[in-house]
């Protein structure tokens, strides 16, 4: 059962990510406050001040959401490519004419089916719509 525990408890790199994220979090929810307090600073006088409040509010929950956009993307990289995956790019070769499908594949997970178990949907067999041609 600790073997299922380690497994999902987050390594140091994914808190980063969740660190960095909820402070994102914080930082986009602080924007309202900082505009309402930079009304206030602007209604005092300070017209600058206010409006560098503001600015630089924005500015930091900006780059704080890039920051945790981008780490959260390297983050889903490297969990990706632990994953054991296998993508397959589909071979255009084959579905080039009305023939008959292959009955050899040169991958072993791939599953063959009968022609009876799924079905083949065509353009020309969607119904169209009134104001097409």
């Amino acid at each position: 059962m600790s073997g299922w525990y380690e497994r999902r408890t987050p390594g140091r790199s994914a808190r980063a990510v969740i660190v960095v994220t909820l402070l994102a979090l914080l930082l986009v929810a602080a924007v309202p406050v900082a505009l309402l307090a930079a009304v206030i600073v602007m209604m005092l006088g300070h017209v600058v001040g206010g409006l560098a409040l503001f600015g630089g509010s924005v500015l930091a929950a900006a780059v704080a959401v890039a920051l945790a956009g981008m780490s959260g993307r390297r983050q889903l990289r490297k969990l990706l490519a632990r994953a054991s995956f296998s993508v397959v790019q589909p071979d255009h070769r084959q579905h080039a004419d009305d023939s008959a499908e292959p009955n050899g594949s040169d991958y072993a997970d791939v599953v063959q089916l009968d022609r009876s178990e799924y079905t083949d949907v065509r353009l020309r067999d969607l119904p169209r719509s009134p104001g097409s041609r």
